[in-house]
């Protein structure tokens, strides 16, 4: 296969919404644990990069209160326009491609989203620059080549052929230009941007609806790219898709990595 430009998940087709609902319910409280967990509360400048859903600017909102601001950009805010009120504002904004809309924030925060940034490291370099003195950044990615099974435990032609499918779409992001083992690199990317107290954790689910929920969408979603790859015939979709609807399969999502630091 040959690259392809633009991202292969588009926020305006009708999956997006189901899958931006399955990322909160699976990912939410992770993120939410350590926000908490770096100190969040009234008068805070937060920017929410990548926002796509809805769930994390509005919970950061509450803990802003009033007295805070909370700047949720993306290059679609079709979604996430829908919560623009005070403290959030809204802006159309590519974080690989143009200087931080704004300076002195006491948090950035991206999930599930620099892994799809072809200018990754400027992406980064913006979000540390947009940090005052004591800031805290937190990056939330993927690790798909550190876990690449849809069902790690392979143990029939249901669970082989979901597999497959998943190669398959792993591949499609590749083309597109997306860094399958970036989740891994964070920590040591934040260092080397000058933050200090660097840490990092894991969160990978192995079984829930949600994944079932998540991997419907994101198939339906994607699945004329996969009939015209080669990767899979409209029969093999439909079989997938009735497999994972009978919930009779685990199925897992990649470990998403949590690193978090503090700007000098």
């Amino acid at each position: 296969m040959t690259r392809t430009d633009g991202y292969l998940l588009d926020n305006r087709q009708t999956e997006a919404g189901e899958r931006f609902d399955a990322f909160a319910t699976l990912f939410d409280p992770t993120t939410f644990r350590h926000i908490e967990g770096l100190g969040v509360g009234p008068g805070w400048r937060c920017w929410e990069v990548g926002a796509g859903g809805t769930s994390v600017v509005s919970w950061l909102a509450k803990k802003v209160g009033p007295t805070g601001r909370v700047l949720a950009t993306d290059i679609d805010t079709s979604r996430v326009a829908a919560v623009a009120r005070q403290p959030v504002h809204v802006r159309v904004h590519d974080v690989g491609a143009e200087e931080p809309p704004e300076e002195g924030f006491d948090l950035v925060h991206a999930r599930l989203v620099l892994v799809h940034v072809p200018d990754r490291e400027r992406a980064l370099r913006s979000m540390v620059k947009a940090l005052r003195p004591g800031g805290r950044l937190l990056v939330e990615d993927a690790d798909p080549a550190l876990q690449p099974l849809l069902c790690p435990d392979e143990h029939g032609p249901e669970q082989q052929l979901a597999n497959r499918l998943r190669e398959g779409f792993r591949q499609l992001l590749a083309d597109r230009g997306a860094d399958l083992a970036y989740g891994r690199r964070l920590p040591r990317l934040l260092r080397e941007a000058g933050l200090r107290q660097v840490e990092a954790d894991a969160y990978f689910p192995v079984s829930s609806p949600a994944c079932a929920a998540l991997e419907s969408a994101t198939v339906r979603q994607i699945r004329d790219q996969l009939v015209t790859a080669g990767i899979a015939t409209a029969r093999d979709i439909d079989r997938h898709l009735a497999n994972v609807a009978s919930g009779g399969m685990d199925l897992a999502t990649a470990p998403m990595i949590s690193a978090w630091g503090r700007k000098g």
